[in-house]
């Protein structure tokens, strides 16, 4: 008998992060840089971090596109 993971949240986990302000603002500048909101550059960083260790799991879902969310076709 297999256990079945646990299926992903649908919504996103909110984190309290505590950070010197000098690296809050080099981030910040980097993001806008990047055209990425702070968190989305932060979120970005973390992913790259874990891929390059080896330890991103292999079901993560892909990280959401930059800009606005494409229009859905309406009905008929």
């Amino acid at each position: 008998m297999t256990e079945d993971r646990p299926r992903r949240p649908q919504q996103r986990k909110q984190v309290l992060l505590r950070l010197d302000p000098l690296v809050h603002d080099a981030l910040a500048r980097w993001a806008g840089e990047d055209l990425r909101s702070t968190n989305a550059q932060i979120e970005f960083l973390l992913r790259k971090a874990l891929a390059e260790a080896g330890r991103l799991p292999g079901d993560v879902g892909a990280i959401r596109r930059r800009g606005r969310p494409p229009k859905t076709p309406e009905g008929p």
